[in-house]
């Protein structure tokens, strides 16, 4: 597929435009020079680059205004760039477009000690608020703790023709319309996000994960819809197929059993909340006869455990080029969707790494905010499994692409990863018609 064709007439202007940006902001706040802006060429998902006209960092909502403002007066396109850490191509520019990195905005305005922001997306070492906002982003702690939408109190935010407006506030459910929720993972489209409230949550006394290891997929599956259906709410349940796992292994040294599937469970509390918690989860894998069944025995092998986890994107770029797919699956459905997509790559010959983690919207109401300026750049519901697929495209996207039908078979959806298309610039939503997996007139004309 190929980028967008840029305008000439706004080519032609690089000169005009680049002085106009370089009369509003410092002259170390503006980048035209071709070898630099190819820094701003992609984010992470590098399948497809394209270096910008030219790249900005203001510092503050007023400089981000100011250059919206005098884009939108000359019919410049502008593309929100937090750090560049999406793997979905949401920062991805064209030749004609100005990008607009907000990684300079990384202000404290005001915050609490004793608290921690409960999302926690697995690029967190390198992505910022801003960027999580625009993508609505999660992590493995989301089943108990929700993702962005759930944490994020208020925003201010800066719209393309360079209105300053000011969104929710310092509680949730602010009155009036919840506008916070549109902006809240539309992908940078409405505005670009310079401040943000977010929710904040105390401490929990200590948490601990334990490792279950299985023969198969399609019984670590059965394990997690059992937990769950047992009314158990761990923090984080996530999954890992063998070549997952291996790879993880391989980068991150974390101790992971040589096992078909893998699952990390995790819980917090007091040490007796957690004895307790804990218990009922081991009794329920029991059941289902785990090769291994571990607990994290310090905090440090608790910290290592979750660095191979949140580097299975990182460990499986080592071995190969890969496509990635995320599909929403029933839990009570998440057992035969394993098995779908283990068939489908033996039947194609497509070599698929399974991760798949438990999405949830519940968080604890004992929340407070603190307010952040900070630079940035998923959807799940409630009785639903996020599940990541890393392809080697060794047979192309179309037989890729038929692995979408499990998941819609079993009342789920599936999304991916594409270069975005004009006027849009962002992900469609369908990708692949149902009959050939090619991508979908919908998606072309998102």
């Amino acid at each position: 597929m190929d980028m967008p064709p840029p305008d000439p007439a706004i080519l032609a202007r690089k000169p005009e435009i680049v002085a106009r940006l370089r009369s509003i902001l410092p002259a170390d706040a503006v980048i035209d020079d071709a070898h630099e802006t190819r820094a701003y060429e992609c984010d992470a998902f590098t399948a497809y680059r394209c270096p910008p006209l030219a790249a900005v960092l203001p510092r503050s909502t007023a400089e981000v205004s100011a250059v919206l403002a005098a884009c939108h007066a000359m019919g410049v396109p502008v593309v929100p760039r937090g750090s560049g850490t999406s793997l979905a191509g949401g920062a991805l520019p064209t030749a004609d477009c100005v990008i607009l990195g907000v990684a300079r905005l990384t202000e404290v305005l005001e915050e609490e000690h004793g608290f921690f922001y409960a999302p926690d997306p697995s690029s967190q070492l390198a992505c910022a608020i801003a960027g999580n906002i625009a993508m609505n982003s999660g992590g493995a702690h989301c089943l108990k703790y929700g993702v962005t939408t759930n944490n994020l109190l208020g925003a201010t935010l800066v719209l393309m023709d360079g209105t300053v407006i000011e969104l929710g506030g310092a509680h949730l459910d602010a009155p009036g319309l919840d506008l916070l929720g549109v902006i809240c993972g539309s992908e940078g489209q409405l505005g670009v996000v310079t401040e943000a409230t977010l929710r904040i949550l105390p401490k929990p006394e200590g948490a601990r994960p334990v490792l279950m290891g299985f023969d198969s997929s399609e019984v670590a599956g059965a394990c997690v819809a059992d937990i769950i259906r047992a009314g158990v709410l761990p923090v984080a349940i996530e999954f890992m197929d063998r070549p997952c796992i291996r790879a993880c292994e391989d980068f991150a040294h974390a101790g992971y059993p040589d096992v078909e599937a893998l699952l990390i469970v995790e819980v917090e509390g007091s040490e007796a909340e957690i004895d307790h918690q804990l218990g009922l989860i081991k009794d329920i894998a029991h059941r289902h006869a785990p090769e291994v069944l571990r607990e994290s025995g310090s905090a440090e092998e608790s910290a290592l455990i979750w660095k191979g986890r949140k580097s299975a994107f990182g460990a499986m770029g080592q071995i190969n080029d890969y496509i990635c797919l995320d599909g929403t699956i029933p839990v009570s459905e998440l057992p035969k969707v394993l098995k779908g997509i283990g068939e489908l790559s033996a039947r194609y010959g497509l070599g698929v790494a399974r991760r798949a983690w438990r999405r949830g919207g519940e968080a604890r109401p004992d929340g407070r905010s603190v307010h952040a300026r900070r630079s940035g750049g998923t959807d799940g519901g409630e009785g639903r499994v996020r599940s990541g697929l890393a392809a080697e495209p060794r047979q192309g996207v179309p037989a890729g692409g038929k692995r979408g039908p499990p998941c819609r078979a079993k009342g789920g959806r599936v999304r991916g990863a594409l270069p975005p298309s004009p006027p849009r610039r962002g992900l469609p939503t369908e990708y692949f018609r149902k009959d050939e997996g090619q991508w979908s007139e919908a998606g072309r004309r998102a």
